[in-house]
């Protein structure tokens, strides 16, 4: 919408989109070698959301390996590890029943902390202020510049006050161009910038494509006499079936808080599988239900993750710029973790970083592409833990029984060294059936004390957009949702997405209709990875907006 030509530009050596644990790792240690070394350098960190933090969404357990490499004395500086995992339970549920398994090896969680990931990093962005990193919050980076020579030039804000037919209103604020040197993109799970730069630079070449699950949680109040601090607890089984990946965590915090969710393979089968109803029947299972039952919730999301692992991990690099984090896709899945991993690479980059830019009168120019960084990251802890485990998400293509046994095998006897590498099930858009070959699914109503419908749970995200804005969620081909997905595949928008953003309705001549409820959004990105169609494309609305976690 903007002409480049209204907007102003601001220079950096290094510009970072995304204030999550890999972006704010990346800018601590860039601005820690500045002190160790003497050699200025200037850092800004672009945020979407309105303030750090806010559209942060993990379980979560943090391993501190990372974060205590980065900022050895984080405890005596306040950081907010308040609770020290203690006991670890494995459950396989049927419907009324449980089973305890032995827990595998990746998930014994000693020396672990159950943290609330949002305000870590409000606390990490407060460390980087206060080495002197600009931080801006509210800014979401709506577009990659680019030199003529095609390498990558920064980013551009985007614009504020364009109404919904594309217009300038009376409230019109050009974007911001943000040009630096070297730009890391470290915008999470299936970036829309990082996305762009994947099919430009051909990234994905040499890798196997990223697959991915959705992750939903609830945050709940118990019972103080329900409450065990440290307490951590992970199931496999109902109410997946034993083709579709799927499981949950309910995670004790200190003042009688409870995160509980479930994560989905977003390869699965059947188009009329609805990941959200999964989660709110699953609260009902009675090892759950005991634990919510008279407390209440207090705050709801969702968010996809990648599930890819280490034969998924593209190139890193691109003429002036870089991928960190879960841009990359370093989550570990069998840890269910990927906060540690990121922090990491976001540290190896800024240690790579800042000896590639060094002033003119120190030797040749900076290079355009820090092809180092990728060596570097195969030197590091990350890639021979990923390696590792590089075999377990995909083997549950075997389904679960035959996947426990087979990671038993590769875990415990070969240590994560089988002298082969396992390749997915298919890219997870590819994987839906036709709707007519596959059962339909009836999920009880929820009763509004252990379960909730969507909507009302939308509610508890804070999640606001203005309304007189262009649509962000961007349809390729209008036509595609009701002429091709409705008939084929019952149009699994309706059901895939966590919120409540897709419909269809009846128009004034009765007539099926899709509507996008863009309002309701919670940035997840599962619409923009399961379309099977890829029809639906993921953009950033006006800076600031979207959801509003407490304490996720």
């Amino acid at each position: 919408m903007s002409d480049a030509a209204e907007r102003e530009s601001m220079e950096y050596d290094v510009v970072i989109v995304g204030a999550g644990p890999a972006g704010l790792a990346t800018a601590i240690r860039l601005k820690q070698l500045e002190a160790e070394q003497g050699r200025e350098i200037s850092v800004c960190v672009l945020e979407k959301a309105g303030e750090v933090g806010a559209h942060i969404l993990s379980g979560a357990v943090l391993e501190p390996r990372a974060l205590f490499e980065l900022i050895p004395d984080a405890l005596d500086k306040g950081a907010p590890l308040d609770t020290p995992a203690k006991d670890d339970l494995f459950l396989y549920l049927t419907e009324k029943g449980s089973m305890k398994l032995p827990t595998p090896p990746q998930m014994h969680n000693a020396g672990n902390y159950i943290i609330s990931l949002g305000s870590l990093c409000r606390w990490l962005g407060e460390q980087a202020e206060a080495l002197g990193v600009e931080i801006y919050p509210g800014f979401a980076a709506a577009e990659v510049l680019y030199h003529e020579d095609g390498s990558v030039k920064g980013v551009a804000t985007g614009d504020m006050g364009v109404t919904k037919e594309g217009e300038k209103g009376p409230m019109y604020q050009p974007g911001m161009e943000l040009h630096a040197t070297q730009t890391v993109f470290a915008e999470g799970c299936r970036g829309h910038l990082g996305k762009e730069l994947m099919a430009r630079f051909d990234l994905r070449k040499d890798c196997q494509f990223q697959t991915y699950g959705i992750g939903m949680k609830e945050l709940w109040e118990v019972d103080p006499a329900k409450s065990e601090p440290g307490k951590i607890v992970h199931t496999c089984g109902w109410p997946m079936d034993s083709k579709t990946y799927g499981g949950s965590f309910l995670y004790h915090l200190s003042g009688n808080l409870v995160s509980v969710g479930y994560v989905i393979g977003l390869d699965y089968e059947n188009p009329h599988l609805f990941p959200y109803m999964e989660f709110q029947r699953f609260k009902h299972h009675p090892e759950i239900a005991q634990v919510l039952e008279g407390g209440r919730r207090l705050s709801y999301g969702a968010r996809a993750l990648n599930e890819g692992g280490w034969q998924s991990i593209p190139k890193l690099t691109v003429p002036g710029g870089l991928l960190v984090g879960c841009e990359a896709g370093f989550l570990n899945v069998p840890k269910i973790k990927g906060s540690h991993t990121a922090m990491k690479s976001g540290m190896v980059a800024a240690e790579q970083l800042y000896a590639a830019l060094k002033p003119a009168e120190e030797g040749a120019e900076a290079p355009r592409e820090i092809a180092a960084f990728e060596s570097a990251m195969q030197k590091s802890w990350v890639w021979d833990e990923l390696y590792k485990v590089r075999n377990v998400r995909p083997a549950f293509k075997w389904g679960l029984f035959a996947a426990i046994a087979y990671s038993a095998l590769d875990t415990v006897i070969l240590r994560g060294r089988a002298p082969w590498t396992l390749a997915h099930h298919g890219p997870d858009h590819a994987t839906l059936k036709p709707a007519d070959q596959c059962p339909k699914i009836e999920y009880p109503k929820p009763d509004g004390v252990l379960s909730f419908d969507r909507l009302t749970n939308v509610s508890f995200t804070n999640t606001n957009h203005e309304e007189d804005q262009p649509c962000h969620l961007t349809l390729k081909d209008p036509s595609v949702p009701i002429a091709h997905n409705l008939p084929k595949f019952a149009e699994p928008a309706q059901r895939y997405c966590p919120a409540g953003v897709y419909e269809v309705v009846e128009d004034d001549d009765g007539a099926p209709k899709f509507q996008i409820n863009a309002q309701n959004c919670i940035h997840c990105k599962t619409c923009d990875i399961k379309d099977p169609a890829q029809n639906i494309h993921w953009v950033a609305p006006q800076g600031g907006e979207g959801p509003v976690y407490a304490n996720m």
